[in-house]
Order: C-alpha cells, then structure tokens, then sequence
C-alpha cells in the first residue's frame, strides 16, 4: 500500500511541475505573444487609461488629454492643432500614431523603462508610470510665422538653428487638425476616410516626408563643390560660359531667364542663378566631386531622423555628363525635402559643418526630472570652412543685389538663394517656387537661424525671381521671428 502511495505522490508532483512548467512558459516565455494579440484589449485599455504625457513648445503644453469615462478612457487632445501637426502628429486609438506621438510613444505612455523610479521596478511591481514629457526645440513664434506666410498654400517652411541642428519651425500646408482622429466614435473614421481622400494630402508633412525638384537652391551645393575641387578659384574670375550652352553629347540647349550670363563671373551668375554658368561649373566638376559634396549636406541619407524618419533627398549615384549638367541646377532627378535644404543653408552659416538636426530637446518625467537630453552632434563637414565663408559672402550678395531681395531686414545680415523649379511634361507644372536663407544679427558671433521655404502652387514666372517673390517673404518673417526672440 506505501507503494502505491509513493506512485500517487510522485504522480501528483509531476503533475504540479508540469502546471509550473506551463504556468512559466505562459507568463514568461510567451507572455509577449499574449501581449501583442489583437484579441487581448488589456493592453489597449491600460494604455488609455491614464493620461498621456504633453509634448512642450516652449514650456507649455501643445497637447492634452481628455477623460471620456469609456473603456479606452483617455482621448488626445491638441491646441493649435493644424499649426503643430507636423511635429506632434497623431496619436489615435484606432489608427495609431505618427511623427512625435510614434517616434516618443514609450516616454509619452509611461511604458519607457527610464520613467521607473528604480531599475526593474515596473517589471516587480506591474506598475504603471505617468507618461512622461517631450521638450520640443520649436520656437512658437516661428512657426506661427511659418504657419501665416505659407496662408494655406501647398508648401512647407523648415528652420534650423546652424550652431546646434535644433529644429526651430516644422510647418506643413494644408494641415488638419489632429484631434479629429482621436476616439473611437464614427466621426473618427468618417474624418479619416475624407482626409486620406482629399487632393490636397493634409496628412502629409511636406517638410520632411516629400520631395522636390530644389531648382536653383541646388547652385549653393554645386558652388560647394566648384570650389573645394578648384574648378573656380576666384569668385570675381569670367568663367567660359556660353549662353545658351549645349548639354554635353546632345544637341540641347540649356538658357537663362536673365541677361549677362555669358562668360558671367561666379558672384553674378550667382546672384542672379545664371544656370548655364552652373551647369557647366557641374560637369567641369565631375561626378565623382559633386557626389560627395552632396552626400556631405546630407543628400542620399535614408537613415536621417529627427526622432521622426525624414525621407531621403537624392542626387543620383550614375549619370553621363548631361544629367550631370541638370543635376546642378537642381532639375532631372535631384529632389530633396524643405529639411535638406535648410541644412544646406545651415552648413554654409555654421562654417560647412553640417549638425545633425533634431525635434527634441530632451525628454523628462511627469514631475519634470531629465530622462535624456538630446544633445548636439555634428553629421558632416560639407566643404572647407574657406569655402563656407565664399559661399556666405554670395548668399549675401543675392539678398544685396539679387533675386533675394525681398528677404533683406534692416539692421540684419541675410543671405539666400532663391529658386524655380520646373516640373510635368515638358515643364508644364506650375513652377515650385524655393527659398533658402540664413540671418546674422549684428554683434553676433554668427547665424542665429537658417530657413528652407518651398510653395507649391505659386503664381509666378518660371524665373528664379519668383522664389524671391513668393517663397522670400515667408523666409523673412520666420528669421525675424527668430530673432526677434529671446
């Protein structure tokens, strides 16, 4: 009989090691499959039932939350909310989030590990931390500027402070409002449907997800390139440059929308976006230097975020020497974002060096403890800091003299390069009017801002004066928003 009962109590305890064996690889082992189920709303409902955290525009709050008393109880709320939707984005309880709200999720829901007051905390406890706090680098005057000048024309402004890469001004037009995706109501998904239907793609963030033929911003990177390779060596130097000139190997022929380009000098050609002078100034230079001059601004980067992903600007890898002639001036398939060419801009104001820009300037707990500071970091050294000075003394004379004019502020030393770019079948899409700039106050070590403007519908002659025209003025207020802050 104690036979008999050693074999139950054997049984019995395998039978209990079995369950604990199970018990662990359920909760330990798949408890991630568990989690991640569509069919588990624990998750969801966790997630929701506490307020998310804020994301700050100069210490106040761009965001809130909203307690609804439903399952998923805390709906997003947004002030302002088509002015900042290209730094916030979205964050919904059925479609998910974008931009900030994604790439900050885990601060902004209280899931980040660095939010616990001790190391394994949460893991022991099953406990959930208030969301925490996202410090944006955005200056409100200069998006508000930005937000104003665009007037709700397709276009984006991008402004970055050279010195550090910080991010002053992201705006896209036309916006939403990101509010009308939060909930789970019908009008949730009726907005949802209207606003991926709409022509005008609100939810597309021009600035930093599409890309543009840059036109004549591009002759900043060329002149880059002319000159750290010696093809030019003196700004005030004729240069053979015939007008109109033959595309190398074809029998095409490249003209200019002003007078004097012949054998023009580098400061007018420049001033006044000779493209026959650049063009040729591409192909003298070479593929091989204006590919790495480009890929020093930050041209071919599919890996650049600001936490957000930022599409890729492209300068093509293999071209014969005619598209290398239209490359340069910012035509065939050159395309870069508003960003790209606002560190294009930034570079030449910072002595060539390329930061790396951010959104973010440091994340902290509820109760405002740092959880991590983004910091300043260097990408590239576009060209000679010889050359960035060269390429400040043009961007100068083009705001002096030039096409620029319209962006001059009195008492302010501006540069910038306006632009045209074509584009359709033939060139019979409405030109894409580009503006790039960087401002200096007087007294001050260097550049405080520098800004990308780009408009699509602009109403304007193919000439590069129409960027002076439409896109300047925009560029101005936002440098002046700038500056004028504290």
């Amino acid at each position: 009989m104690t036979r008999y009962i050693r074999h139950a109590a054997a049984f019995c305890a395998l039978l209990l090691i079995a369950l604990l064996v199970n018990a662990t690889r359920v909760q330990v082992v798949q408890s991630g499959h568990f989690d991640d189920n569509p069919a588990n709303r624990r998750q969801a409902i966790a997630r929701f039932g506490q307020p998310r955290g804020d994301i700050m525009v100069e210490g106040r709050a761009v965001t809130g939350s909203q307690d609804t008393g439903e399952q998923l109880r805390y709906e997003r709320t947004y002030k302002n909310g088509p002015l900042y939707a290209p730094v916030t984005g979205y964050a919904s309880q059925v479609y998910g989030t974008t931009f900030l709200e994604n790439a900050e999720d885990d601060i902004l829901s209280g899931t980040d590990p660095m939010l616990a007051p001790l190391p394994l905390w949460n893991d022991i406890s099953r406990a959930q931390n208030p969301g925490g706090k996202v410090r944006t680098t955005i200056r409100a005057a200069a998006q508000q500027a930005a937000y104003a000048g665009l007037g709700g024309k397709k276009g984006a402004v991008a402004a970055i402070e050279p010195s550090t890469g910080k991010i002053l001004a992201l705006v896209s037009t036309p916006s939403y409002d990101p509010e009308r995706l939060s909930g789970t109501s019908g009008s949730v998904a009726r907005s949802w449907a209207a606003l991926n239907a709409s022509a005008d793609k609100p939810m597309l963030n021009r600035a930093i997800r599409q890309t543009y033929p840059p036109g004549s911003t591009f002759k900043v990177v060329t002149a880059a390139a002319a000159l750290d390779a010696g093809t030019v060596t003196d700004l005030d130097a004729a240069t053979k440059s015939p007008s109109p000139y033959t595309l190398p190997g074809t029998s095409t022929q490249l003209t200019n929308e002003v007078d004097g380009c012949t054998n023009a000098t580098l400061r007018y050609a420049f001033e006044w976006s000779c493209n026959t002078v650049f063009a040729k100034l591409g192909a003298d230079t070479g593929l091989g230097d204006m590919l790495g001059t480009a890929r020093n601004f930050g041209f071919n980067d599919s890996g650049l975020k600001i936490p957000s992903s930022v599409a890729a600007s492209n300068f093509d890898t293999a071209m014969d020497d005619a598209q290398l002639a239209l490359s340069s001036i910012g035509q065939y398939d050159t395309r870069a974002t508003p960003l790209q060419m606002a560190m294009v801009s930034a570079a030449v104001a910072n002595g060539g060096q390329v930061e790396s820009p951010h959104l973010v300037d440091e994340t902290t707990t509820d109760d405002g403890d740092v959880v991590e500071n983004t910091g300043n970091h260097s990408l590239h050294q576009a060209m000679n800091p010889a050359t960035a000075m060269q390429l400040r003394e043009l961007m100068t004379g083009v705001v002096e003299e030039g096409t620029g004019s319209n962006a001059a502020i009195p008492d302010v030393t501006v540069g910038g390069k306006t632009g045209t770019a074509q584009h359709g079948i033939d060139n019979s899409g409405t030109p894409y009017a580009w503006f790039i700039s960087w401002a200096q106050k007087s007294g001050e070590a260097q550049p405080s801002v520098a800004v990308a403007v780009v408009v699509e519908d602009a109403a304007a002659d193919r000439g590069d004066i129409s960027g002076g025209g439409s896109a300047a003025p925009i560029a101005k207020a936002v440098m002046e928003a700038v500056l004028d802050g504290p």
